[in-house]
């Protein structure tokens, strides 16, 4: 009893070391998944570092403008990458490899549906999202030629996408990782080689990336050779008939995967208005404070893709004591980094903000809303690692989406009522309310979804 009492009393950070072989299933999982979300902005950030030897700003507007009318063209679709792999992870746990590649066939063959979709729209595509920016004509003119070029790359991009998935969901964060370093050297080798060798301009830096980015697409296609035996060409045609590609099951996952990320753009949107209407100083400074979330989405994400793949190994095997220990393992180490990252926030807040810029009225401005930022991780890790958990639990993704839009009303209503009294500490308390009502919300639903899984 007094060893049961003592281990109750251990910190997170001591408990997460009675579970060596779960910590290592995780953290194979997790390390190598982290990498690579840090390695995704790399390569706008590549083409941003070549067009800024140009010698004209308006080059790297137009990298900046042209990188967002690529996101919002691809914004909706990350269901592709969601979906694939928590179904994958089931079919892991079954044992059942057929229904692996046939998972795989349906992503692929749904994501480039869509590709030839934004292909054949791309004119009323690239008019209306120009029309929601702001931008010199120069800027807009330039940014119109690195999105007509990049948009051919909507193949890659939504199959890659959909493969990255299969790879988690196949237990391999290591291929993932792998790809993401190739195409970001494919990327600075050819778009080098096509500015300063060739003497292209905002076209080559486009056209190194479209390069990248088909090249991982074969990389991927190799990799996946390497998980034998491969399906028949029988299974093959299954997977594509209309059943399959109509599956009730799998539409509606991903209708609740898109209508989240809508409620997701929503809530960034309409902070980073916010922001915008109480001038330009607190525009920065939020600007700012928003990297010190995203810094701490790239690691819980990581722990994220941990929980899909493992939870939903789990639940397809039927083992609910693996989904148990996987579940409470994650949550330790949900404590232990949201702990650590907060008090590292709180206590080196002012100089973190001084690597990121030199202007003192923005640091100023930025340090009021430390000590409400030092809580993000706090209030946000659940959320981050039951996102993961739900997609691995395919079926119960109905929950994370009705959890993500209680929080996202809760947002907005609390933000219309505070923002006359508090300005943008209100801006701020209601994101925290929002991040933390995700959580209870998808705790409460992943108890009652699963009460039954024994």
């Amino acid at each position: 009893m007094s060893s049961a009492r003592g281990r109750r009393q251990l910190s997170p950070l001591a408990r997460l070391s009675l579970s060596p072989s779960m910590n290592k299933s995780i953290l194979k999982i997790a390390l190598p998944s982290i990498l690579t979300n840090i390695t995704i902005p790399l390569l706008g950030l590549i083409d941003t570092a070549i067009v800024g030897h140009l010698g004209s700003a308006a080059y790297i507007g137009a990298i900046a403008l042209g990188t967002t009318l690529m996101s919002m063209a691809y914004w909706g679709f990350g269901f592709l990458r969601m979906s694939t792999g928590g179904l994958t992870a089931q079919a892991v746990g079954e044992e059942n490899r057929e229904r692996c590649f046939a998972i795989l066939t349906r992503s692929m063959a749904w994501a480039l549906l869509i590709a030839t979709l934004l292909l054949l729209l791309q004119k009323p595509l690239l008019h209306a999202t120009l029309s929601l920016v702001e931008g010199t004509a120069e800027v807009k003119r330039l940014a119109a030629t690195y999105f007509r070029i990049l948009i051919w790359g909507a193949p890659a991009v939504l199959c890659l996408s959909g493969m990255n998935g299969w790879f988690i969901g196949m237990q391999n964060a290591t291929f993932p990782l792998i790809i993401a370093v190739v195409q970001n050297l494919i990327n600075i080798f050819v778009s080098c080689l096509l500015v300063f060798g060739l003497h292209w301009t905002i076209e080559g830096v486009a056209t190194g990336t479209l390069v990248a980015q088909y090249s991982g697409l074969i990389l991927a296609a190799c990799l996946i050779l390497r998980f034998r035996p491969l399906p028949t060409l029988t299974a093959l045609r299954t997977a594509l008939g209309r059943r399959s590609l109509l599956d009730t099951s799998f539409l509606r996952m991903n209708r609740d995967i898109f209508l989240r990320t809508l409620c997701l753009l929503a809530v960034t949107t309409y902070f980073t208005f916010a922001g915008a209407r109480q001038g330009d100083l607190t525009l920065a400074a939020n600007a700012l404070l928003m990297q010190f979330f995203l810094l701490f989405s790239y690691f819980m994400d990581g722990f994220a893709y941990a929980g899909e793949a493992l939870c939903g190994k789990a639940f397809g095997g039927m083992k609910a004591e693996d989904f148990k220990r996987t579940v409470r393992q994650l949550f330790l180490w949900g404590v232990a980094l949201a702990g650590i990252t907060s008090t590292l926030y709180y206590t080196t807040g002012i100089q973190l903000l001084s690597l990121l810029t030199d202007e003192t009225s923005v640091i100023r401005c930025a340090t009021t809303y430390l000590p409400l930022v030092a809580l993000i991780p706090i209030v946000s890790f659940a959320a981050f690692l039951l996102d993961g958990i739900f997609i691995g639990i395919a079926f119960i993704t109905s929950g994370m989406l009705r959890a993500l839009a209680i929080a996202s009303l809760a947002f907005f209503l609390l933000h219309l009522l505070l923002s006359p009294h508090w300005g943008n500490g209100a801006l701020w308390t209601a994101f925290l309310v929002y991040l933390a009502t995700r959580g209870i919300i998808q705790a409460w639903e992943l108890k009652r979804k699963t009460a039954k899984f024994r």
